[in-house]
């Protein structure tokens, strides 16, 4: 899996969506608003695309067993997954047990920050 492949793609999106620049005391802007893919430091992209691989793998003979799947849905719910936000695998949106599944399987990966570093890219810690 690249980092150009839709799995990978939706999941840099939906990180830069949920994740701020620490701009100022508030948190600042959602990466998103003046931020994109270009912006990432490269190895904080290898980062992403192996954790998304290795997510991928492990998670499909759970994702084998539900109808109808959005894997970039299911990229998306594996970022804020990991990431403790408001919602998930875990908020109705796949059924049971593989909604509990994929969430423990996300959770196991645990959680992931970006932040904008001194030279204007951005960072995965750890």
């Amino acid at each position: 899996m690249d980092a150009k492949h839709p799995f990978v793609r939706q999941y840099i999106e939906t990180a830069l969506w949920s994740s701020n620049d620490g701009s100022d005391e508030s948190g600042g802007e959602p990466f998103d608003e003046n931020y994109g893919e270009e912006d990432l430091a490269p190895k904080t992209v290898e980062k992403m695309r192996a954790d998304c691989e290795a997510f991928f793998n492990k998670a499909a003979p759970i994702l084998d067993t539900i109808e109808h799947l959005d894997y970039e849905m299911v990229a998306h719910d594996f970022w804020l997954t990991r990431n403790g936000h408001g919602a998930g695998f875990w908020d109705g949106d796949y059924p049971e047990p593989q909604a509990q599944q994929l969430t423990d399987l996300s959770k196991k990966f645990g959680e992931r920050w970006l932040y904008l570093g001194d030279d204007g890219l951005i960072y995965q810690d750890p």
